[in-house]
């Protein structure tokens, strides 16, 4: 080739535009929440970042600010990962409400589950303002088996008579119980509901057999004990005892509902046998939530006769939700054979306390709204949980810290059920990569103003809420219209 035509190529291909010379500015994120306190409780980032939101994702968690669609100047808010309640009846667009603007983006049903599984995940899809999950209910199984009867969804089913709650299940069936449990596991459930002191018939054999169908799946059992209270051989320590015993014996993952209300003044004990069963290799998990008060309703097994022995309380303690009134003897025995829920005061001030010091501890509201010509009536758990944390815990009462707090809402729930959908690994968490599950709140102004007298009412200081990168909660206000909340399932072996 000619010197000249060297030359020329030379210069012609030097001409040429270089693709990778060229800056290319990013793309715009959807959203950035500017100048936020974030707090990550796994890295502990404790800092003022811009996060940026892309597709339902985290996109980024940096000091610079990026370019957004639209940027919600948060300066004086704390940015947290969306609070995950594992406890939560409320399973309806109403309870939906009041469970975001508490700064709930996931509510799950797993105390006692639903039976049948598909049905009720198929009525949420599309249409739920905040996640949403479900159990294998224990108690709705034994419904169908004795009653051949499933119409009761989620914690109705406490409130339905029947052989289920007080005929034992015989030997030759129980491999047809766990046939069912193992369906509505395949169907996605999130593991397995027990509320043994619903259903008092039920054995410890029983109990042991459906232990064994969730260690099969490496699934959670949720249990709301066999008994509580300080009765001896018939109480908290009894009931945990029972419990941990059958997850050691079958390796099930085991996760002990609300443990104040089981233990109640002696909830240190019921807590020493969790940690010392987790210290010695169990997966064995508890919750609380911050009341004296507990409730169910009245007609339940838990109210059969000898009820103030087992729970240390008298009528007077009870609380009729419908009308207000404390029971007496006359009004106790007229509302149980109408039914409803009740309210009942037994916890002693020091036992949450003394649950939420434990870094193990989780919050969970076991909340959920009835309602009385179409007003929600109930326990004011169903709409104050988590800011009654963050006000009073953490802020007035310093019981624990603000990253306590928050990892007791938001990183341990997830890690409770990443084992069964590891999607979970993707919540509690304010980090690139993570769903944009998020609540912006004042830590200055919020608190609960739900009370026992008028429990539905919202939350004060939750400022914003996303739900998978959408706004459900926009300046202390719902947003209206939408829907971006998803299922959360069991991915079982």
């Amino acid at each position: 080739m000619p010197y000249r035509t060297l030359v020329l190529l030379a210069v012609s291909q030097l001409a040429l535009p270089i693709p990778h010379a060229v800056a290319q500015r990013p793309a715009p994120v959807d959203v950035v929440l500017v100048g936020g306190r974030v707090l990550d409780p796994e890295t502990s980032l404790d800092a003022v970042r811009a996060v940026g939101i892309r597709g339902g994702r985290i996109a980024s968690v940096t000091t610079s600010i990026p370019t957004a669609r639209d940027t919600v100047d948060v300066k004086g808010l704390v940015v947290a990962p969306g609070f995950i309640d594992l406890h939560s009846h409320g399973q309806d667009s109403i309870n939906y409400r009041f469970l975001a603007r508490d700064g709930v983006t996931t509510a799950l049903e797993l105390e006692l589950g639903t039976y049948p599984v598909a049905p009720w995940y198929a009525k949420r899809e599309g249409k739920s303002l905040i996640n949403f999950g479900v159990s294998a209910s224990h108690p709705g199984a034994r419904r169908a088996m004795l009653d051949n009867d499933s119409t009761a969804e989620g914690a109705d089913v406490i409130g339905a008579t029947g052989a289920f709650v007080r005929s034992p299940i015989d030997r030759a069936r129980l491999p047809e119980l766990e046939h069912r449990l193992d369906a509505a596991l395949n169907d996605g459930a999130l593991g397995i509901g027990m509320g043994i002191n619903y259903t008092p018939a039920a054995t410890r054999e029983e109990i042991l057999h459906a232990f064994g169908v969730a260690a099969r799946h490496q699934a959670p059992v949720f249990v709301h004990l066999r008994s509580a209270g300080l009765v001896e051989n018939a109480g908290g320590i009894a009931g945990v005892q029972e419990v941990i015993a059958d997850a050691a014996a079958t390796g099930a993952p085991l996760h002990v509902v609300h443990v104040t209300s089981m233990g109640l003044s002696a909830t240190p004990a019921l807590l020493d046998l969790i940690d010392g069963a987790r210290a010695r290799g169990l997966d064995v998990t508890t919750e609380a939530y911050p009341y004296t008060a507990g409730a169910t309703m009245l007609q339940s097994a838990i109210f059969d006769p000898g009820f103030r022995d087992r729970m240390g309380i008298d009528y007077k303690d009870i609380l009729w939700t419908a009308t207000g009134e404390r029971l007496t003897a006359e009004s106790f025995e007229r509302y149980r054979k109408q039914g409803g829920l009740a309210v009942i005061f037994m916890i002693p001030e020091s036992a949450a306390d003394q649950a939420y010091r434990d870094a193990h501890v989780m919050v969970a509201s076991d909340g959920g709204f009835q309602f009385q010509n179409g007003k929600p009536i109930g326990h004011p758990r169903s709409a104050g949980t988590h800011a009654r944390i963050l006000g009073r815990f953490v802020r007035e009462r310093h019981v624990i810290s603000l990253m306590d707090g928050v990892r007791k809402m938001t990183l341990l729930p997830a890690r409770r059920l990443e084992g069964v959908d590891p999607g979970m690994k993707r919540k509690g968490r304010v980090q690139v990569g993570a769903d944009a599950d998020l609540v912006v709140f004042d830590p200055a102004l919020v608190n609960d103003r739900a009370t026992f007298e008028q429990p539905a009412q919202y939350s004060d200081g939750i400022v914003h809420v996303l739900v998978n990168g959408t706004f459900v909660v926009r300046g202390s206000q719902l947003v209206p219209g939408v829907a971006p909340g998803r299922s959360v399932r069991g991915h079982n072996k």
